[in-house]
């Protein structure tokens, strides 16, 4: 069967498993089907004329064939947006003329082999979103002809490669939300014609980092070097790049002063929660009528912001240099607290975030539904709490996307109305709660992922992962909505017990984990105190007394009663008298000496058993043979009654009455002690006849 040289079934619906005909289809060059519903395994596609091969944007599962890596004559193979797993199989390293490799967005693991090095004719290499561990293999240093290399949202270890500074056609380089360690490696900013280049999540291992030498990286447009521990200034060539677009310095230790001038080239600069100080540039404070159009974020930075500086910024929802509430800011905690109109305290804060004001469990949610988010401080008309957002995401059109998603058709859950509506941020995103009473609260987070097309045409979409911290406190690392369970009640919800003095803090933040551009979505936030444990009333001293003084009467009853019964020693003091009592000479054993004797009643040393117990043989220490008899404890005698009896039998003499040498009473032990009489006479005696 000859189909052609080239077949294009893309964006056709088409869905199940692949035929396998397509096996038969020896003379295809090119094959595409991608954004379909294809499921199932993989085809091991073995035709030596295939170069183009597109099959992203499906639900292919399983693993990567190995049989791929025998199509030499592949030039691209794109199989993103799958829900492919396992490890890249190492033959792949064999397509010597591979030129695209797309495995982005799928579920691929384990280390990335050797023998991708191998491909030297490489121009572009996507493996983000993925769970690729470990580090970058230093064969990639023969990728001299790479041009974009996107490895973002793995968890990719080790220093940052300095085999990268090879790859000098490279002008994307994105390295986001991994784990690789610093600092910046001076070979790499050699790359001249570098566009784009992020990395975050730097680990430090408490070390900061100065700033790197990127100025010969003149092509620059899109500069993200977020949560880097970078400290000290920020160089001056940074404000002067002509072709920098976009500036990403956040979360890092970065201090010193902006500058009076910047670029104009610069639309979008995010440099919050630094410790940059100073007075605020014009560029920043005068923006009326100002081109180009910025969104400035320098909030929770240490700055000089007076007070008609920072209510101007109220009206202008593209600039954010709100000071926080837990930096060090001298001024941070007056700001906050300025929001306490005559020293109102609240208990609860209850918002439904990007909606309207609604009830749900006989709660009332504020509305919250300020349409801007980009670079923005908003604070509430009450006044009990605000946002922080920052992040930039572009429509379809260029224009800033909207950041407040609607959804009329939600799960029937106990809590629908709460997550019709939500609020996104496309990096971060940060709740406050003012003028609270000191106390514990309990803190509920509503979630429902709203925001990712369920009407596209293919079925894979877009992973929305991110964190949730709580007072500075994680509580969520790489939240992951469509992944998460319901609870009992059907819904998604993240519950935390917080302690609050004054302000709460919620952040939601994109630390590089999932799809780029989807960052933190929240529906709903309710706040409430914990009540505090009932307290008794306190008591009168002289109530304190009479309990005090009953107390010692009653535990003094107690023991005397403990005493009498014998758990206290009552009973052994009368029976140590008992035994010292002598009623005949000799005539007291103790039970020890009458253990000794017999073996401790040796069944051995059994010499029979009457009806009031059985009688033992023993030796004492003198060579006197006994016969000891065990009273049982079925008698309900008492222990001096018992000695008075053997008082009585000691004082008879008879000749025809055996004699009775002595007793014991001890140990809750009454034993009787006999002469031993040979020749059966003794069994006469004490068993009868």
């Amino acid at each position: 069967m000859d189909g052609g040289c080239f077949r294009n079934l893309g964006d056709n619906k088409l869905n199940g498993s692949l035929p396998k005909s397509f096996l038969n289809l020896t003379s295809l060059e090119q094959l595409g089907l991608y954004r379909n519903c294809f499921s199932g395994d993989l085809l091991p596609f073995q035709m030596n004329n295939l170069q183009i091969l597109y099959l992203g944007s499906n639900s292919f599962n399983n693993q990567i064939p190995r049989e791929f890596g025998a199509l030499q004559n592949l030039t691209a193979l794109s199989i993103s947006f799958n829900l492919l797993k396992g490890s890249i199989p190492e033959e792949l390293g064999n397509i010597s003329n591979l030129e695209n490799l797309f495995l982005a967005e799928n579920e691929l693991s384990g280390h990335i082999p050797q023998q991708l090095g191998n491909l030297t004719q490489l121009q572009e290499l996507y493996l983000n979103t993925n769970y690729f561990v470990g580090e970058l293999p230093p064969s990639f240093m023969k990728l001299v002809n790479l041009e974009r290399f996107y490895a973002q949202g793995n968890s990719l270890s080790g220093k940052i490669p300095t085999f990268i500074a090879n790859w000098t056609q490279l002008d994307v380089l994105d390295l986001l939300g991994n784990n690789f360690e610093g600092p910046w490696p001076k070979e790499i900013s050699s790359l001249e014609n570098l566009d784009y280049l992020a990395l975050s999540n730097v680990v430090t291992r408490g070390r900061a980092y100065d700033f790197p030498d990127l100025s010969r990286m003149t092509s620059l447009q899109d500069l993200t070097l977020r949560k880097c521990s970078l400290r000290g200034p920020i160089p001056g060539y940074i404000w002067e790049l002509k072709n920098l677009q976009n500036l990403d310095l956040s979360f890092n230790e970065l201090s010193g002063q902006l500058p009076n001038s910047i670029s104009t080239s610069l639309t979008s600069i995010f440099l919050r929660e630094n410790k940059l100080n100073g007075l605020l540039p014009g560029w920043l404070t005068k923006r009326k009528n100002v081109k180009p159009h910025r969104y400035v974020d320098v909030s929770e930075n240490l700055f000089k912001i007076t007070t008609s500086e920072f209510n101007a910024s109220s009206d202008d929802p593209d600039v954010n240099y709100f000071p926080g509430c837990s930096s060090n800011s001298p001024h941070t905690k007056d700001r906050c607290d300025d929001y306490c109109h005559n020293n109102v305290k609240y208990n609860e804060l209850l918002i439904n975030c990007g909606g309207k004001e609604v009830t749900s469990d006989n709660k009332h949610y504020s509305a919250d539904q300020n349409p801007n988010g980009s670079s923005t401080f908003y604070r509430s008309e009450t006044g009990g709490w605000g946002y922080s957002s920052m992040g930039l995401t572009k429509s379809l059109d260029n224009r800033p996307a909207s950041l407040i998603i609607k959804d009329t058709c939600t799960l029937s859950n106990t809590a629908a109305v709460l997550v019709e509506t939500a609020r996104v941020a496309p990096i971060s995103l940060k709740y406050y709660g003012f003028c609270f009473s000191d106390g514990t609260y309990t803190v509920q987070l509503y979630f429902a992922e709203i925001g990712l097309s369920k009407k596209q045409a293919y079925p894979i979409t877009p992973k929305r992962v991110f964190d949730i911290d709580i007072q500075g406190e994680n509580v969520r690392k790489n939240y992951n909505i469509e992944a998460e369970k319901e609870n009992i009640d059907g819904d998604k919800m993240v519950e935390h017990i917080t302690s609050i003095k004054s302000y709460l803090e919620i952040h939601l933040y994109w630390s590089g984990n999932g799809s780029a551009n989807y960052g933190p979505l929240i529906s709903a936030i309710s706040v409430t105190k914990v009540p505090p444990p009932k307290h008794h009333p306190k008591l009168s001293p002289a109530l304190k007394a009479v309990i005090a003084v009953s107390s010692l009467f009653f535990l003094a009853l107690l023991l005397l009663l403990l005493r009498k019964l014998g758990y206290l020693g009552g009973k052994r003091s009368s029976k140590e008298e008992l035994k010292a009592t002598e009623l005949f000479p000799g005539g007291v054993y103790t039970f020890c000496q009458i253990k000794d004797a017999t073996q401790n009643f040796n069944v051995v040393n059994k010499l029979g058993e009457g009806g009031f117990g059985p009688v033992y043989k023993g030796l004492l220490p003198d060579g006197t043979t006994i016969a000891v008899k065990q009273l049982s404890g079925k008698s309900k005698q008492g222990i001096r009654e018992f000695v008075n009896e053997i008082g009585t039998i000691s004082a008879l003499q008879h000749p025809n009455l055996v004699k009775l040498m002595g007793y014991c009473a001890e140990d809750n032990e009454l034993l009787l002690i006999y002469e031993y009489m040979e020749n059966n006479s003794l069994d006469h005696a004490l068993f009868g006849p």
